[in-house]
C-alpha cells in the first residue's frame, strides 16, 4: 500500500516531458539553507527530547500505538531500510524518463545517510529500548564514548544492543524524503510523512528512542543539505534535474 502509492507519484511526476523545465525554486522545494535549519532544529530537538525518551518507551512499551496506526506505521520501515530503499530508488530510475541519472541524488541522500548515521554509532554506545531498564535513569542508557577504543567499560559486548543513537532508519528516511522532493516537488509533504511514520516504526519496535531518530533525522537533512548546495553540486552525478 505505502510502496503503491509512492510509485503512482513517481509515474504521475514522470510522464510530463523532460524538455518541461520550471524554474529553479519549483525544482528545489528546500534550498540548502532550509536544509542546514531543518538539521540544525533537529539536532536542538534530540536534545530535549532525551528528558522525555524514558517515559515516551514506556508508554509504547506498555500500550503501543493506536491501533489504526499500528499497521502503516509496521509498513512504514520500508521507507528506511536500506534494502527497501535500494528497490524504491531503481523503481524510481526505472519509471522516470531521467532514467539512471537519478539514482547518485537519491542513492547519496538517503543511502549516505544511513551510512552516516552507521558511522556516528562508533562515537557513542547507547542501549536501545529493548534492552534498556526503562525503570532507571536516562544517563544509564549512555554507556560509553568510543566504545571500540573503550570496551573494557562496557557491561556486554559491543554489538547491536549498543548502538541506538542515532538511528540510521531515520537519517535513510529523511535523506530519501529530501532526496525525493528535490526530483518531484509536488509529492514533497507526502515523503515527508512517510519519514515520519518510518520514524515512529522505530519507536515502537523498541528500537530507538525519540531522541535518537530526531538525531538520524538531523542527519539526513544534513546530506540533503550538502547535496542541495552548490559548492558540492559536482555530489549529485549528471542527472540535470528537469522538476514537474
Amino acid at each position: 500500500m505505502l510502496g503503491a502509492t509512492v510509485f503512482k507519484n513517481l509515474q504521475r511526476d514522470a510522464s510530463v516531458p523532460e524538455a518541461a523545465e520550471l524554474p529553479a525554486s519549483t525544482c528545489h522545494p528546500w534550498s540548502a539553507g532550509q536544509l542546514w535549519v531543518a538539521a540544525a532544529v533537529f539536532i536542538a530537538l534530540a536534545a530535549a527530547a532525551v528528558f522525555l525518551d524514558l517515559p515516551l518507551a514506556n508508554y509504547l512499551h506498555d500500550h503501543g500505538l493506536p491501533e489504526p496506526l499500528r499497521r502503516p506505521v509496521r509498513l512504514a520501515e520500508i521507507f528506511g531500510w536500506g534494502g527497501s530503499v535500494a528497490l524504491l530508488i531503481l523503481t524510481a530510475a526505472v519509471l522516470d524518463r531521467r532514467s539512471w541519472r537519478i539514482v547518485p541524488r537519491l542513492a547519496m541522500g538517503a543511502l549516505g545517510a544511513g551510512l552516516l548515521a552507521d558511522g556516528v554509532k562508533f562515537l557513542v554506545a547507547r542501549l536501545r529500548p529493548a534492552a534498556a531498564d526503562l525503570s532507571g535513569n536516562v544517563q544509564d542508557t549512555f554507556v560509553a564514548w568510543l566504545p571500540l577504543l573503550n570496551g573494557h567499560s562496557l557491561e556486554r559486548p559491543y554489538g547491536h544492543a549498543l548502538q541506538s543513537i542515532p538511528s540510521a532508519h531515520a537519517a535513510t528516511a529523511a535523506g530519501l524524503a529530501v532526496g525525493l522532493a528535490a526530483l518531484y516537488p509536488r509529492g514533497r509533504w507526502l515523503f515527508v510523512a512517510f519519514a515520519v511514520l518510518a520514524c515512529l516504526q522505530r519507536m515502537d519496535a523498541q528500537a530507538h528512542f525519540a531522541s535518537d531518530v530526531l538525531a538520524g533525522a538531523a542527519l539526513g537533512c544534513f546530506v540533503g543539505a550538502l547535496l542541495a548546495s552548490a559548492r558540492f553540486a559536482w555530489l549529485r552525478g549528471p542527472e540535470r534535474l528537469h522538476c514537474t
